[in-house]
């Protein structure tokens, strides 16, 4: 699987551990920053960096950090295809693909230690879509919200 990872700064001192985790677990890195530590970057552009590699199929799945996660989220979401959400348990982060086909993991790099979120990565990542037939109804219904009906 592809993974985006991206971060502002108060994501970034999360992010390298975060790619070695992906990594490990067999998946190819889309790394689209930030690349260096600025304390004046933006959450809303990284999230449309991830955003739009899931929307032009770069990547099959996010990772995305900032300080507190929510700001990464709020942006995300506003991106067509984007079912983000901020996750800082394992059973969010596993369910939320599970039920809601969640495709970007939003993580707070100042609420979850590398720890925490390791295991939230591979809850996220190890995780598939049930396909059952109540979530695939409600999933739709979220598709129809976003095209506007």
């Amino acid at each position: 699987m592809k993974v985006a990872i991206a971060c502002d700064h108060g994501g970034f001192p999360l992010k390298q551990d975060l790619i070695g985790v992906i990594k490990s677990m067999g998946h190819e890195i889309v790394d689209l920053g930030a690349h260096q530590y600025d304390k004046d970057d933006d959450y809303p552009d990284f999230a449309r960096y991830l955003g739009q590699a899931i929307q032009h199929g770069q990547a099959d799945r996010g990772v995305l950090l900032c300080g507190s996660g929510v700001g990464a989220s709020v942006a995300a979401n506003k991106l067509t295809g984007v079912r983000a959400a901020i996750c800082h348990d394992s059973y969010s982060a596993h369910q939320g693909v599970e039920h809601d086909d969640m495709n970007v993991l939003c993580m707070g790099a100042r609420i979850v230690g590398a720890a925490l979120a390791n295991e939230l990565v591979r809850a996220f990542l190890s995780a598939n879509f049930s396909q059952e037939d109540r979530h695939v109804r409600r999933l739709e219904k979220v598709i129809g919200m976003e095209a506007g009906g």
